[in-house]
């Protein structure tokens, strides 16, 4: 995680700063990340909570302000920004960036994001791209076959949650107009992203017919992992759709949707190693799949919003273009409904299991 000193005192914290006229709040906090951290990214227009700190005015008096916070997938970090010169930056493990903040409601924010479960997803994701790197074989294929005999159905799904998390990191790169490498390659890596998640999801269906041990009923893993592979068949219809119709500039709206469906795989990550233990971590995957579906209304109304913009601004002269970015829209919209999906089924598994 990413956190910033302050200009005054020096403490660290998190890029913040005021409301900004004729800009939704995350995209004023995404202003201010630029401005004080100097990083570009995907920020999710859903909240994940807020805190209360003393801020200090230029009169010197001290109030109590309320910051609510929105996560934000950091992709590109530029070699000079605004306040460069007036902050240090640096990036923390997510325990030390919960024990570098002061205020107590900001560290259990950060620890939100910090469940040893994602920590591990992503610890395997990037030992198995080394191995790839060294070695040439597809990542997924050669952890497959390693599986082959032995088959952990958790591993799998959280494998696919990887997947997903990699898949929306593209998705909402390409949105942002290519952003750190050519807007090509963020499309191969949607499209071989969703090769890996066919992979993953056929030695799911193989492992449900050959093995006799199953952590849950036959039809709920298959719906699970089968929902999961949606999510990324999704993601992979819409990059290419932007191939087909040769969309580069996304709407403001779109790139909303494209953060929403970053912090939807983050929490899907977050959500496929508690299955474990359905029955002690029952109520913190009801918290999870509540807020999917919060998410997946949330970006509903951006959906609505935008189409209505664009066709108030589209010509008479133009109606192709307008029909291009209403299938773009209608697009990302079917990647966040199958996160909804995902929700679903892992609210299934709670009620039957919990």
């Amino acid at each position: 995680m990413l956190l910033i000193t302050s200009r005054e005192t020096r403490r660290w914290v998190i890029p913040k700063g005021g409301l900004m006229k004729g800009l939704a709040p995350h995209a004023a906090a995404a202003v201010e990340a630029e401005e004080e951290a100097g990083v570009l990214g995907a920020v999710c227009p859903t909240p994940i909570g807020s805190y209360r700190y003393r801020k200090r005015r230029r009169s010197g008096a001290s109030v109590w302000a309320d910051v609510d916070v929105f996560p934000f997938a950091v992709t590109e970090e530029l070699d000079t920004w605004d306040e460069q010169h007036e902050r240090e930056r640096r990036w923390f493990s997510l325990a030390e960036a919960a024990e570098a903040v002061d205020e107590e409601d900001l560290q259990a924010l950060i620890r939100s994001f910090g469940a040893s479960e994602f920590r591990a997803a992503a610890s395997t994701s990037r030992l198995m791209g080394a191995v790839a790197d060294k070695t040439g074989v597809n990542t997924m294929f050669a952890w497959i076959r390693r599986r082959l005999n032995r088959t952990d159905f958790f591993e799998l799904f959280e494998q696919q949650a990887v997947i997903l998390i990699a898949g929306a990191d593209a998705l909402a790169r390409l949105a942002q107009g290519g952003i750190g490498a050519s807007r090509a390659e963020h499309i191969r890596e949607i499209e071989e992203r969703e090769h890996d998640g066919d992979d993953i999801t056929r030695e799911v269906l193989q492992a449900v017919r050959r093995s006799t041990a199953h952590p849950f009923d036959r039809a709920a893993i298959t719906d699970l992992i089968s929902t999961m592979d949606d999510a990324i068949d999704a993601m992979q219809q819409t990059a290419n759709a932007a191939d087909i119709y040769d969309v580069t500039d996304f709407e403001p709206e779109m790139r909303d949707m494209a953060a929403i469906i970053v912090d939807a795989a983050r929490l899907t990550a977050e959500a496929m190693p508690l299955l474990r233990n359905i029955g002690s971590n029952g109520h913190r995957l009801h918290e999870l799949t509540e807020r999917l579906v919060r998410m997946e209304g949330h970006a509903d109304e951006i959906h609505a919003a935008g189409l209505k913009r664009i066709f108030k601004e589209s010509s008479a002269q133009a109606p192709l273009d307008f029909i291009v970015r209403q299938e773009m829209f209608k697009r990302l919209e079917r990647v966040i409904d199958r996160f909804e999906d995902v929700a679903n089924e892992i609210d299934g598994l709670v009620i039957d299991h919990a």
